[in-house]
């Protein structure tokens, strides 16, 4: 029998629902995202009562553990003890590869087993924590087995089967559009919910709130009043453990295409609707294809990239990327990528997006700037020469927040004019942390919300703006522009931006 959470800290503390009863099958189940990320999310939401005491965990590997072993392996170091023996007895795991037929009729009963003694009522989440090519795999096994559908038992319009999808969503053009031919074969597009964790970040979902729900910016937010946009994820990490799958992808796979995307559009969208359908989705996807496609010359005027040397982090010295472990010598990844977007909409043209990521940057931090432009005449004088134009910058991490600098006057007999800024903090001012990634987007999965998930129209359109980029840098045989370990990239990067009289801004 289940049983009740204890924590009456909590209680009260959120007006979210309560998501309905089900089982998450998570396949992958011993990889580091499920120890990292998922239970201890899932766990955060059992704590504030917003999943219900009947959900259960299902792990399935092809390592063996008992039940009790894959529990203790999931302990978190620092759980309420009572709490996570009450949660921890909805976990459960079953050896098995998802490659072989003989796995799914095993899951199948033991997902049935599951709905009798904990009463999860037929509702099913299946998580693929697994390769992209794989996931067609256990889908077609799924659909062979049944699983895609409730059970006859469940209720007929309230039970529910939905597919989580870990990214990447392919690898270029071609293969995500295949690996949406291949699940729509099998599944509709509301029972798939692709993730992007960034979008779960807490300061990623205030930037609707921000734009949407303050009249005083959004007269503002457009081609007239800004003139330029800087969205920067720097890391002072190396590749460290990833060797293997980094060296395959780059930074432009890893963090371009993907999660800055998403956070242009989030900058860029038109007001949607409403906030709890699908217009999210249809905003986005209409920035995804106002982007504009590039030339393989056009490419190398708005494109940059680069590859760490060694060098020096925090005061320690540090390898290059070439000589660190499992990277082959003669390798031309980039670690670093800066990339200016155009929007070609009425709202956006002729204003820059520039993108940039890397390892082994200065220091670890993301945010997003929004540059406004200068005033058109400045009437007091400044010792400091010309004044710079007013920033809006949404701290994404590792503090959150968000930011605004204006001019003022210094005070005494002078009309000299100096910046100040008026400072917003998450912690400061709601004295709790901001809850995981992706406790968020479990929830919303869970209650039928897709409106943070990617949509299979806005992940191709993304794959065709960007896809460009990848086969120009693939044809490109000049050697790649080095950095020092420890600095904000190449110098490349830093001249491309001042050639426009721009600068990155100094983080």
């Amino acid at each position: 029998m289940a049983t009740t959470l204890v924590n009456p800290l909590r209680e009260g503390l959120s007006s979210a629902r309560t998501a309905p009863p089900c089982v998450m099958v998570i396949f992958g189940a011993s990889g580091d995202l499920t120890e990292r990320m998922l239970i201890p999310s899932l766990f955060d939401l059992a704590e504030q009562r917003l999943i219900p005491p009947e959900f259960s965990v299902l792990g399935i590997s092809r390592r063996d553990f008992s039940d009790e072993a894959f529990r203790e392996k999931l302990t978190p170091s620092d759980a309420n003890s009572t709490n996570w023996q009450s949660f921890s007895s909805g976990i459960f795991y079953m050896a098995g590869n998802h490659r072989e037929s003989e796995t799914y009729d095993r899951l199948k009963a033991k997902l049935d087993e599951l709905d009798q003694e904990r009463g999860t009522q037929g509702n099913r989440l299946f998580y693929l924590a697994v390769a992209p090519n794989d996931f067609p795999v256990i889908i077609n096994h799924l659909n062979d087995r049944g699983l895609t559908t409730p059970p006859a038992y469940a209720d007929r319009e309230q039970g529910w089967v939905r597919v989580i999808l870990e990214k990447p969503f392919g690898t270029d053009l071609a293969s995500a559009i295949q690996l949406n031919r291949d699940i729509h074969r099998t599944l509709p597009e509301d029972q798939i919910y692709r993730i992007d964790h960034y979008l779960g970040k807490e300061t990623v979902q205030n930037i609707i709130s921000f734009r949407f729900a303050n009249s005083m910016f959004e007269p503002l937010w457009n081609r007239r009043y800004i003139d330029h946009v800087q969205i920067t994820a720097a890391e002072s990490l190396g590749v460290e453990e990833r060797a293997g799958y980094y060296d395959t992808s780059g930074a432009f796979r890893d963090m371009v295409q993907n999660h800055l995307l998403q956070l242009l559009a989030l900058v860029a969208m038109e007001p949607p609707v409403s906030a709890l359908d699908d217009s999210v989705r249809d905003e986005k996807g209409k920035v995804f294809k106002s982007l504009r496609h590039y030339t393989p010359e056009e490419v190398k005027h708005n494109a940059i990239r680069g590859q760490y040397g060694p060098g020096f982090v925090d005061g320690k010295p540090v390898p290059g990327y070439l000589q660190e472990k499992n990277i082959p010598a003669d390798s031309r990844t980039e670690t670093f990528a800066a990339v200016r977007f155009w929007v070609d909409n009425w709202r956006w043209q002729g204003v820059p997006f520039y993108l940039r990521t890397g390892k082994r940057l200065a220091r670890k931090v993301t945010e997003i700037a929004i540059v406004f432009k200068p005033v058109p005449h400045l009437l007091f004088g400044n010792n400091d020469g010309q004044l710079e134009p007013n920033l809006l910058v949404v701290r994404i991490g590792p503090s959150e927040g968000i930011s605004l600098r204006f001019g003022t006057k210094l005070p005494g007999m002078t009309r000299q004019l100096r910046w100040v800024n008026m400072d917003f903090d998450y912690g400061a001012s709601f004295a709790r942390p901001s809850p995981p990634a992706y406790g968020r987007l479990l929830h919303d999965c869970m209650i039928g919300d897709p409106t943070l998930y990617n949509r299979a129209d806005a992940v191709e359109a993304a794959w065709q703006a960007t896809q460009p980029i990848l086969d120009a840098w693939t044809a490109d045989k000049d050697p790649l522009p080095s950095y020092e370990s420890g600095t904000w990239g190449p110098r490349e990067s830093e001249t491309w931006m001042e050639d426009e009289g721009r600068l990155w801004r100094k983080l």
